[in-house]
């Protein structure tokens, strides 16, 4: 596992985190229906932070979410489309949905910690198209800095997605 975890921590420092910095990176987003591809009608609303501690290799993600239409069925972030802030992902993160997250509700709070060197953080189909679990870790540091990765909601009303928002810095 050591061997991974320098991998995670070396991939970090190209794709952001510099030696003056802290190894910390954080990414917000703001979750409505109309960043849904195709939009929903959804009035629901919410914001997620993701703070990645590149030196642990966790990822951290606070959810706050209401006024969805239908109950939460699932939350994962996806990765990576073809161009930042638009498009659809498959899911890079377990799946069927985040350990952790409230489902069954249509408001909530998710405060989750996530170790990235496990494979059980990650949806396998990504793991498996990215050649491994190092690369998956590589797939999603490149989604969040360049934009191209989002979190999105799905609920029994909108199973393919209600809100979501792409992540950025």
């Amino acid at each position: 596992m050591k061997p991974l975890r320098a991998i995670f921590s070396l991939v970090a420092l190209l794709w952001g985190a510099t030696a003056a910095q802290a190894n910390v990176l954080t990414y917000n987003a703001v979750l409505n229906g109309a960043n849904e591809s195709p939009a929903s009608s959804s009035t629901g609303v919410g914001t997620a932070t993701v703070t990645i501690d590149t030196v642990a290799l966790t990822m951290e993600i606070h959810l706050n979410f209401s006024g969805l239409s239908g109950s939460t069925t699932a939350a994962h972030i996806h990765c990576c489309t073809a161009v930042a802030d638009i498009g659809t992902a498959g899911a890079a993160t377990a799946v069927p949905s985040l350990l952790g997250f409230p489902l069954g509700v249509d408001a909530g709070v998710g405060d989750l910690t996530f170790d990235m060197a496990l494979p059980s953080f990650y949806n396998p189909s990504f793991v498996t198209a990215q050649g491994g679990v190092a690369n998956a870790g590589q797939a999603i540091f490149a989604g969040l800095s360049n934009g191209t990765s989002y979190l999105n909601i799905h609920t029994s009303r909108f199973p393919g997605g209600e809100i979501r928002g792409f992540l950025q810095q």
